[in-house]
């Protein structure tokens, strides 16, 4: 996932997210390894630095201004409120749909996320 800037961005996804560091490796001439996952088994995503002209104008868009990331909970409620408090923009407010409790959110970038608690299945 590209990013302006490394640390920023490891503080927006551990702290308004929950996200845990799961590696922050120096590789040299200011390039670094970082990867944040969501819980100890979530997925993880590779936070790149933006090095050129090219990558920076991806930054927030990398799913063409939609929804491109989805995070998942158990408890929406819960975890809506907790990311509300912590700053996180939504954009819009809780909706229920057939597979779930939704709401699109974003990043510290501007890419759209939601997040989603699916209804258990019947069957």
């Amino acid at each position: 996932l590209l990013v302006r800037n490394y640390d920023e961005a490891v503080d927006w996804f551990t702290a308004k997210l929950g996200f845990l560091l799961v590696e922050d490796k120096d590789l040299g001439a200011g390039k670094r390894w970082v990867v944040v996952r969501a819980g100890a088994t979530g997925t993880a995503l590779l936070l790149a630095e933006a090095a050129n002209e090219r990558q920076r104008a991806s930054i927030g868009s990398q799913a063409g201004g939609r929804v491109g990331f989805f995070l998942e909970t158990d408890d929406f409620d819960a975890a809506h409120s907790r990311m509300v408090k912590a700053g996180v923009t939504f954009h819009e407010a809780p909706r229920t749909e057939e597979y779930g409790k939704v709401a699109v959110f974003e990043d510290l970038c501007g890419n759209h996320w939601d997040l989603i608690q699916h209804f258990a299945r019947q069957g």
